[in-house]
C-alpha cells in the first residue's frame, strides 16, 4: 500500500513536499517514482529513485523538484520548489515490485499552483 500526502494550492514559485508511506513495500529495496497527471493529459513519471538511489526526473522538473527517501520511515518524498502552473495536477507514487515496469500506484495528491 502507497498513501501520498502533501498536495495543497500553493502560488507560483512556491514549494511544496510530498510523502509516501508505504506499507507491505520495502522502499529500502524497491525502485519507486512520482506520477502527476493533469486534466485532460495522460500520466507522466516526474522521477524515479533505485535501490540503489540511482535517481532520475522528467527534462521539465529537473533542477526543481528533488526525490529522496527515508528508510527508517519507510517513505518516499518529493521535494518540489520553484512550483509552476504547469506542475499543476495529481502526484501518484508508484512501485516497481517485478519486472522492470511500475506496476503499482497508490491514491493520488492533488497540487495547484497558481500564477
Amino acid at each position: 500500500h502507497l498513501q501520498a500526502s502533501g498536495g495543497g494550492l500553493v502560488q507560483a514559485g512556491g514549494s511544496l513536499r510530498l510523502s509516501c508511506a508505504a506499507s507491505g513495500i520495502i522502499v529500502r529495496i524497491n525502485a519507486l517514482g512520482w506520477f502527476r497527471q493533469a486534466p485532460g493529459k495522460e500520466r507522466e513519471l516526474v522521477t524515479g529513485i533505485g535501490s540503489e538511489s540511482f535517481t532520475n526526473y522528467a527534462d521539465s522538473v529537473k533542477g526543481r523538484f528533488t526525490i529522496s527517501r527515508d528508510n527508517a520511515k519507510n517513505t518516499v518524498f518529493l521535494q518540489m520548489n520553484s512550483l509552476k502552473p504547469e506542475d499543476t495536477g495529481v502526484y501518484y507514487c508508484a512501485v516497481i515490485r517485478t519486472g522492470r515496469a511500475y506496476d503499482y500506484w497508490g491514491q493520488g495528491t492533488q497540487v495547484t499552483v497558481s500564477s
